[in-house]
């Protein structure tokens, strides 16, 4: 056995892929509702938008399992907050909240610059913690239960408050593409430390996707189109594989309507994003037309 050999093995006996699933195999795994896919909507940033949204995916006979906000909880005023929570109760769809301050509003340049990228939206220095669990406690005394998380230090002690009763028992992390993470053990490490949802980097190929769903039970997240500033590429023909090698897993749709992450999506916006997902539908009913859709209602 030669020393590559043995270092798959010894990733093999701790319970990691020995490398990249080239086989593609079959995920047995399920939603609780026996569901593989659910469908998430990203980058809607405010309760008009939201609501608009959710009239339009009424109007193609889709439905929605998440709507996620990216701009961050301290951009929201109270009120938008509280339409946004009950208009996800009314939907039956699960609220998420971007949690801020970020690299992106830090007090600091660095995220702009050439070196930025290898920071991506983590935090700097002690009082963004602080003030990224002020964003956390502000959004869950208005009834929002899941919230985006950027850094894993951040995850790492909203997990630990989360089981101290700081903040609520049933508070859900999911942890951004943003973080860069791409390999089964990186998203190991991450649903060891609280995240009840990982997104790999959005350019993740099918074969590293089938490795991280050997490694963890939590769902992946996964981008089926981007905005024109993380790429701009469109994966819909690859989401039957997607979905039969990774469930559970959440398909985000509707990010080539925006120019950037953060985009401020308009009413107009929310339509196009909605016709997006009826696009990605046609083509699971096409090309694998036995895959389980979660039921309507189980956010």
């Amino acid at each position: 056995m030669n020393s590559m050999e043995k270092t798959r093995a010894f990733l093999q006996s701790i319970g990691m892929p020995k490398g990249d699933a080239y086989d593609l195999p079959t995920s047995q795994k399920r939603f609780s509702d026996g569901g593989q896919y659910r469908f998430e909507v990203p980058g809607i940033q405010g309760p008009k938008v939201m609501e608009a949204l959710l009239e339009a995916v009424d109007k193609y006979g889709i439905w929605l399992h998440r709507v996620t906000q990216t701009k961050g909880i301290m951009m929201l005023a109270d009120q938008d907050i509280m339409q946004m929570v009950d208009l996800a109760k009314k939907a039956q769809v699960e609220l998420i909240l971007a949690i801020g301050p970020r690299a992106t509003t830090d007090t600091s340049a660095s995220v702009n610059t050439p070196e930025g990228v290898r920071m991506g939206y983590r935090l700097r220095g002690q009082e963004q913690i602080v003030r990224a669990i002020e964003d956390v406690k502000r959004a869950a005394a208005f009834g929002c239960k899941s919230f985006l998380v950027y850094d894993e230090g951040c995850l790492w002690v909203l997990n630990e408050a989360r089981k101290a009763g700081e903040i609520p028992a049933d508070c859900r992390f999911k942890v951004s593409a943003h973080a860069g993470h791409g390999n089964p053990c990186s998203a190991k490490l991450l649903e060891s430390i609280g995240a009840n949802s990982v997104n790999p980097v959005r350019d993740i190929q099918l074969q590293m996707l089938a490795a991280i769903r050997q490694a963890i039970d939590i769902p992946i997240d996964i981008h089926t189109e981007n905005p024109k500033s993380t790429g701009g590429f469109i994966r819909h023909y690859e989401v039957p594989e997607m979905i039969r090698i990774a469930s559970p897993i959440y398909l985000k749709t509707g990010g080539s309507v925006a120019q950037t992450h953060s985009w401020d999506s308009t009413e107009d916006d929310a339509k196009k994003r909605a016709k997006q997902v009826s696009l990605v539908k046609r083509v699971i009913d096409c090309y694998y037309p036995e895959a389980i859709q979660s039921p309507k209602g189980n956010a």
